[in-house]
């Protein structure tokens, strides 16, 4: 990765952001927008794909069957990704307490972070991802 910014300047600015009305569409989920801050960490991480990671679930038979088993995902979910070494894991849950209904190995990464969470709300048209400061 080639960023310019340090870990520690990546995770200050992160938590900068306080939520707003500008969204950007997703290019190839239409039913998927985010937030700035979400635009800023794929920026500065170079990590675009994990916005594509977590938008190619969207309409997808396993998120359709976990909504249908737990109906608190129709409304909100929780993201993570955490990374070890050069490989991590994309986790979507209900709340804390529940084991994830997406677990996504990622064989490699060179995401500058140990961990981000990204949390989806859905608003009738559109699932939101954001930052959690930006809720």
């Amino acid at each position: 990765m080639q960023t310019t910014e340090s870990t520690q300047q990546i995770e200050n600015s992160l938590a900068q952001f306080t939520g707003d009305d500008i969204r950007y569409l997703h290019p190839l989920n239409r039913k998927v927008i985010y937030t700035p801050g979400v635009r800023y960490l794929a920026q500065s991480c170079e990590a675009y794909w994990l916005i594509d990671a977590i938008a190619s679930y969207y309409g997808s038979t396993q998120m359709n069957h976990a909504i249908k088993q737990d109906s608190r995902l129709s409304y909100l979910q929780f993201w993570t990704l955490l990374v070890t070494g050069q490989s991590a894991v994309l986790c979507a849950r209900a709340d804390q307490d529940v084991p994830p209904f997406i677990e996504q190995a990622i064989p490699f990464t060179d995401f500058p972070l140990e961990s981000v969470d990204i949390w989806a709300g859905f608003d009738g048209s559109h699932w939101t991802l954001y930052l959690p400061s930006e809720h």
